[in-house]
C-alpha cells in the first residue's frame, strides 16, 4: 500500500514542477518575471521555460488598446460657468516593465491626471468655446497625459469628451439664444427673397422696355426705309416718264402732239373751274380763248427750241 502512495506523491510533484517550469503566454499579453524578488525578464506570447520556485510571474499585462471611463466631474470655465464633464480615455501598455514598477497603479494615475488636465484646459476657455473646441480639449488632454504616462510604460492614444452639461439656467438661456438666432436667419432669408424678387421684377421690366424700344426702333427704320424706297421709286418713274416724253418730243410729229395735249389740258381745266367753287374766274373776253391757247402753244414751242439749242451747243 505504501508504494502506490509514494508513486502518487511523486507524480503530483512532477506535475507541479512541470507547471512551475512551463509558462504559456497568450497573444497580446506580456508577463513580468521576477527571480528571487528582482526583475528578470518579460515573457512574450508563446511557450517559455522558467526555474520553478525561483522565478515568479509577478505582473501580467494586456497589450491591447484599453478604454478607460473617466468619472464625471465639475469644471469651471473662464467666465465662471460650471460644466459637468465626463469622457473616455484610450491607452495601451507599451513597456511592461515600466508599467509594473513605474507606478503602483497606472490606471488610477492616468484617471486622476486626465481629470486635473481637463479642469485646467476648460478653465482657459469660455463657455461657448468649450462646445466649439472639443478637438482642442481632447488634443490638450492627450498631449499632457502622454508626456507623463511615458514614465509608466503607457501610451495614451485618444481622449474623447462624452458629454458637456451646463446648468439648467444656462441651457434655457442657450436655447433662447438659438431660437432668436434662427428667427433672425429666417427674417434675413425672407428679406433677401423679397429683395431678389424686386430685382427680378425690375430686370424683367427693363428687359421688356428694351425689347419694346428695339421693336419700335426697328419698325420706324422699316417704315422710313419703305417711304424712302417709295419716294425713290416715284422719282425714278417720273424721271423715266420725263425721259420718254423728251425722247418722244424729238421724234417727227412730237411737237404737234405736245401742242395738242397742252390745248386739251387748258380747255379741260377751264371747263372744270365752275365745279370747284361758287366763284368763277373767266377771261375778260371769251373771244380771246383761241388767243390764250395760241399763247400757251407759243410758250411750249419756245421751250422746245431752247432744249434743241442746248443739245446743239
Amino acid at each position: 500500500m505504501q508504494v502506490p502512495v509514494v508513486g502518487l506523491i511523486l507524480l503530483v510533484i512532477v506535475i507541479v514542477l512541470i507547471a512551475q517550469t512551463i509558462k504559456i503566454v497568450p497573444q497580446q499579453h506580456a508577463w513580468v518575471l521576477e527571480r528571487l524578488g528582482r526583475y528578470h525578464a518579460t515573457l512574450t506570447p508563446g511557450l517559455s521555460m522558467v526555474l520553478p520556485f525561483v522565478d515568479r510571474v509577478a505582473y501580467k499585462h494586456v497589450l491591447k488598446e484599453i478604454p478607460l471611463d473617466v468619472p464625471s466631474q465639475v469644471c469651471i470655465t473662464r467666465d465662471n460657468t460650471q460644466l459637468q464633464v465626463d469622457g473616455v480615455l484610450y491607452f495601451q501598455v507599451t513597456d511592461p516593465m515600466k508599467a509594473s514598477y513605474g507606478s503602483s497603479n497606472y490606471v488610477f494615475a492616468i484617471t486622476q491626471l486626465s481629470q486635473t488636465t481637463l479642469r485646467s484646459v476648460i478653465g482657459r476657455l469660455e463657455l461657448d468655446k468649450t462646445f466649439e473646441e472639443r478637438d482642442f480639449i481632447n488634443h490638450s488632454v492627450v498631449s499632457a497625459l502622454d508626456e507623463a504616462a511615458s514614465n509608466w510604460g503607457v501610451k495614451v492614444l485618444r481622449y474623447e469628451i462624452k458629454d458637456l452639461t451646463p446648468p439648467k439656467e444656462i441651457l434655457h438661456a442657450m436655447q433662447a439664444q438659438i431660437t432668436a438666432e434662427r428667427e433672425k436667419r429666417a427674417l434675413i432669408a425672407a428679406s433677401e427673397g423679397r429683395k431678389q424678387e424686386q430685382i427680378n421684377l425690375a430686370a424683367g421690366a427693363r428687359e421688356a422696355a428694351i425689347q419694346k424700344s428695339e421693336g419700335e426702333r426697328q419698325a420706324a427704320i422699316n417704315q422710313a426705309q419703305g417711304q424712302a424706297a417709295a419716294i425713290l421709286a416715284v422719282a425714278e418713274a417720273n424721271a423715266q416718264a420725263i425721259q420718254k416724253i423728251g425722247s418722244s418730243i424729238q421724234t417727227q410729229g412730237g411737237m404737234d402732239a405736245v401742242n395738242l395735249k397742252v390745248a386739251e389740258q387748258y380747255v379741260n381745266a377751264f371747263s372744270n373751274l365752275a365745279k370747284q367753287g361758287n366763284t368763277l374766274i373767266v377771261p375778260g373776253d371769251m373771244g380771246d380763248l383761241s388767243t390764250m391757247i395760241a399763247s400757251a402753244l407759243t410758250i411750249v414751242n419756245r421751250s422746245g427750241m431752247r432744249e434743241q439749242q442746248v443739245k446743239g451747243a
